[in-house]
């Protein structure tokens, strides 16, 4: 297995794996990989060219020709091995996580467990993959159903989650027989790579899983080539429609996840201590670099005064630091360049009338490492760059409305619909929520209602091109195809073969 970078290594390479082993890229291109605590480079990661794509699509579809024969038990077995040697190796997983996204340690062995989830719901695939039957549909004839895989399907994936995102797709892509082809971040690809390693041992055959670092040319190339069958992608909302439009123009099956701008509502009955942790935990965790974070808590009445004081007084005893220090509640950005993006919308927020409660800009932090402190801004209006875009860092904004039907107006006017909150203790006004709003995921009293292996993972509007949510039951759809046969035998009494049976006099 490849070692993860340390603080005395030098940088080393991070190949390709195709064919079951690790392949040096050949296009001469690379790009460098940080530890985002100290701004060091740690690694060069190779990106691959439209040739090396090619190649390792071409292993990919001949190892397809004899796994999408291999026995359900057999995957079956192999999953549970999968699962079990992730679970081994949970602690290393999420050390590899931390070193190149820069996100604590908690939030790293959280996104592991995440992974986990999704692998134990794959070993559950025979149950998923049976078909229906009806007999005698008309006079001797049958009809049943079955779902077949696609080919070789491919996915490509985020920095912010390098080993959860591409454990919702692999597991039951693979369980359902494709082959699978992953192109992740090319920020932390050491992560992916290690769950590779771990596949291998867990014996499935070369080919099955090939991972491809790369960059533009590479997702590119993904989208249009004419083996891979289906594209499964998480990340921005632009490149979330051109990875849609592009796939599907080329005749492809495309599940393209978008951004979001997540809504926390907290009405003037809630438990104000409650919704100010989760407030906190929902949007600095992982320094706000996740899609489901809340970046938006609107404050309905007089609870917006009791609200942000609380939340403030919370913020200044969070602990910013190195991911590998136990003591960190919250790690740096993932690069300098997006550090200070974030860093401009705080300012953008603050000149169009925005209160600062609490400016992560002013807290200071030694070394070169990709650091930013949390930030607090109140009174936000809907027309402030703060709210209408997806920051994708620790900026907490709060809205206030008079209403509760002026704060379900604000949800529906945004154009994403991933994910929204109510906080409160009325049950008919959480119902009456859960049915009104336009979101795929709905949290009451829960912040970040990402669901569970068992059901499917997705957002409404500019947050998912496509059909069909991540992983689940209807993860099993996306990488299957069904296939309804209508069978009719003669009726053996009358068949010219004797089987034996009393024949009609």
């Amino acid at each position: 297995m490849t070692a993860a970078p340390t603080e005395a290594a030098a940088p080393a390479r991070i190949p390709h794996w195709v064919d079951g082993a690790h392949r040096p890229g050949t296009s001469g291109r690379s790009a460098d990989v940080h530890d985002p605590a100290t701004g060091r480079v740690t690694g060069r990661v190779d990106l691959a060219s439209t040739e090396e794509v090619d190649a390792a699509v071409a292993s990919a579809l001949a190892a397809w020709q004899e796994w999408r024969h291999t026995s359900v038990a057999t995957r079956t077995r192999l999953m549970f091995r999968f699962r079990e040697l992730v679970e081994a190796n949970r602690d290393e997983l999420a050390r590899r996580l931390s070193a190149e996204h820069g996100k604590v340690l908690s939030d790293a062995g959280g996104e592991v467990a995440r992974a986990l989830e999704n692998i134990e719901f794959a070993c559950g695939l025979a149950e998923h993959l049976k078909g229906g039957y009806s007999e005698q549909a008309s006079g001797g004839v049958d009809v049943y159903s079955m779902r077949q895989p696609l080919g070789v399907v491919a996915g490509i994936t985020p920095f912010n989650f390098p080993a959860m995102v591409p454990l919702w797709m692999l597991p039951n892509a693979v369980a359902c027989g494709n082959t699978f082809v992953l192109k992740p971040s090319e920020k932390d690809p050491s992560a992916p790579l290690f769950v590779a390693e771990l596949f291998a041992e867990a014996g499935f055959p070369p080919g099955v899983l090939t991972v491809v670092n790369g960059d533009k040319e590479a997702v590119d190339r993904l989208l249009v080539h004419p083996d891979v069958a289906a594209v499964s992608f998480v990340g921005s909302t632009p490149i979330a429609r051109y990875v849609y439009e592009t796939g599907t123009a080329h005749g492809k099956r495309v599940q393209a996840l978008g951004g979001a701008k997540n809504h926390m509502v907290v009405l003037p009955d809630a438990d104000v201590d409650l919704a100010a942790d989760a407030a906190v935990s929902a949007a600095y965790g992982s320094a706000g670099e996740r899609c489901m974070a809340v970046s938006v808590v609107v404050a309905v009445g007089d609870v917006g005064d009791p609200l942000v004081d609380a939340i403030a007084a919370r913020v200044d005893k969070l602990v910013i630091g190195p991911g590998d220090d136990p003591d960190s509640q919250m790690g740096p950005l993932v690069t300098r360049e997006h550090r200070d993006r974030v860093a401009g919308y705080v300012g953008a927020g603050q000149e169009a009338g925005a209160r600062v409660v609490v400016d992560g800009r002013q807290r200071h932090f030694d070394g070169d490492g990709f650091f930013l402190g949390v930030t607090l801004l109140d009174h936000v209006t809907p027309d402030m760059s703060v709210y209408t875009d997806e920051i994708f860092g620790p900026v907490l904004c709060v809205v206030r409305a008079d209403t509760y039907a002026e704060a379900v107006a604000l949800l529906e006017a945004n154009p994403w619909g991933n994910g929204a909150a109510i906080f409160t203790r009325d049950g008919g006004a959480a119902r009456r929520f859960q049915h009104e709003v336009s979101a795929g995921m709905v949290g009451v009293n829960v912040p970040i209602p990402v669901p569970v292996g068992y059901y499917s993972f997705g957002g409404w509007k500019d947050s998912l091109f496509g059909d069909t949510h991540m992983y689940g039951p209807e993860g099993i759809r996306f990488w299957t195809r069904g296939k309804v046969v209508t069978s009719r035998w003669p009726d053996p009494a009358t068949s010219a073969v004797d089987l034996g049976f009393p024949r009609n006099s």
